[in-house]
């Protein structure tokens, strides 16, 4: 019989589940772009707070993927050209220190996914395992844990290729930002503190051109 004693289940805000994202839309209107879409969908699951920089939204993983998916698409639909950088943390709910309360450790959670939107995008994918010790007899290797979320991308078919520093995504909005977060929770399954950066574009002039 062990004698280990088990670590306390943390909710998603004490854990410290969250994502910043910032909207970008290249027309003049796009103070009502932003607005509207901000105003897209529904929020009863999450807690959003908007500043003049980026938009701080906090749910568990399941939630932060409709809530984003459903606000990059509202933006699309404008018919502009839009870039939306997401970062998602998990891990940290501190500033500076991130210890959780009761040495809670590895929070494991379903993969996300989210309804299909209807608008297509590009993107650029990094993910960062922040480990530096063993947890549950599990050896830090950041590269093998970023490989295992990089093979989730080619069996749901949004991988593009690998580039530099990144990992091209495409396909329809939900499902690209889906399979970022599906990757984030994938390794934080044995990573406590775990980030992702994915940047979107939508109609862009330049994937026209190609």
């Amino acid at each position: 019989m062990s004698s280990t004693t088990p670590r306390p289940s943390l909710g998603s805000a004490e854990f410290g589940v969250g994502a910043r994202i910032t909207l970008s839309v290249m027309r003049d209107d796009h103070v009502d772009v932003i607005t509207s879409a901000l105003a897209a969908p529904d929020a009863d699951d999450v807690v959003v707070e908007t500043g003049d920089v980026s938009t701080f939204v906090s749910g568990d993983e399941q939630a932060l993927v409709r809530w984003s998916s459903e606000l990059v698409a509202a933006a699309g639909r404008s018919g502009a050209h839009v870039a939306a950088v997401l970062h998602f943390s998990r891990g940290c709910p501190g500033e500076v220190v991130c210890e959780l309360p009761g040495g809670a450790g590895p929070r494991r959670a379903e993969l996300p996914t989210a309804d299909p939107t209807g608008v297509h995008a590009t993107a650029e994918w990094a993910l960062y395992p922040l480990v530096d010790s063993v947890r549950d007899g599990v050896e830090p290797d950041h590269m093998r844990d970023i490989e295992a979320a990089v093979d989730l991308a080619r069996r749901n078919g949004t991988f593009r290729g690998s580039q530099h520093f990144v990992t091209r995504l495409e396909g329809d909005v939900a499902d690209v930002i889906a399979t970022a977060a599906a990757g984030w929770v994938l390794v934080g399954r044995t990573v406590q503190h775990v980030t992702s950066h994915v940047t979107l574009s939508i109609s862009s002039p330049s994937a026209a051109a190609r």
